[in-house]
């Protein structure tokens, strides 16, 4: 997998290709900064160092420490969700693409860990920042959802609630299979996610599915995203 680079997301700040090289080289050593030491211990001094460019140039482009921390979260963002997009391609459908969708977050994250790490960071030094990153995440999600149950792709809800909630499980799975520990197939961890968000929680025998659905459920509900399935044919919810 390729690392992508700060460079190809951002240029705001540098009217010149030579200013925009160094805003660069600028954010990717904070990167390698704040990734490493933390918000607190790390210095601009440091930064600047990294990035081989005089302390002062550093004040061209940013006023302070806490900024380029927030520059560094806001395109945290762009870089995952032009990663992610980039990777989901031309799904067959949305299930498809949220399968693809958490492969590629899961993926991003094993290389881009002092960024993630960043941004975690965030909600303690920046949390108008860590927010916006969050906000930005959920509004284009709860976009796509609600195209895909108008498409009869996925059913009918609450798809801002579930736009959260796979966020959610995407965060904490990238940061137990990304963070802590990248020895586990992402293909494994695609795998019972989808089985999750597809299929649900309730027992999958014939008889605990009737009783369950006798007792708790409303006709035309279902567990999971997934399009309702009846004689061997997909039918959505909403249909």
């Amino acid at each position: 997998m390729n690392q992508v680079s700060i460079y190809k997301v951002d240029s705001a700040g540098a009217k010149t290709a030579r200013g925009k090289i160094t805003r660069t080289k600028l954010l990717e050593a904070a990167v390698k900064e704040f990734g490493e030491k933390g918000f607190h211990a790390a210095s601009i001094s440091g930064i600047t160092r990294a990035a081989n460019v005089a302390l002062g140039t550093f004040y061209v482009y940013f006023d302070s420490k806490e900024a380029i921390f927030r520059a560094l979260v806001e395109y945290m963002g762009h870089l995952t969700r032009a990663f992610i997009a980039e990777h989901i391609g031309s799904p067959v459908n949305r299930l498809d693409a949220e399968r693809k969708g958490l492969q590629a977050f899961i993926e991003f994250v094993r290389v881009h860990k002092d960024l993630y790490r960043i941004v975690m960071e965030a909600q303690f030094v920046a949390d108008d920042a860590f927010r916006k990153y969050y906000l930005d995440f959920a509004e284009g999600y709860v976009r796509n959802l609600s195209a895909a149950a108008a498409r009869h792709e996925i059913s009918s809800g609450n798809q801002e609630v579930r736009a959260w909630a796979l966020m959610g499980m995407c965060s904490f799975l990238g940061l137990r299979y990304a963070i802590w520990d990248d020895t586990r197939s992402p293909e494994e961890i695609v795998a019972a996610m989808s089985d999750l968000t597809e299929h649900g929680m309730a027992p999958r025998s014939t008889k605990m599915t009737l009783n369950t659905r006798t007792k708790n459920q409303k006709p035309g509900k279902k567990h999971g995203m997934g399009a309702h399935r009846r004689n061997g044919k997909t039918r959505s919810a909403d249909a």
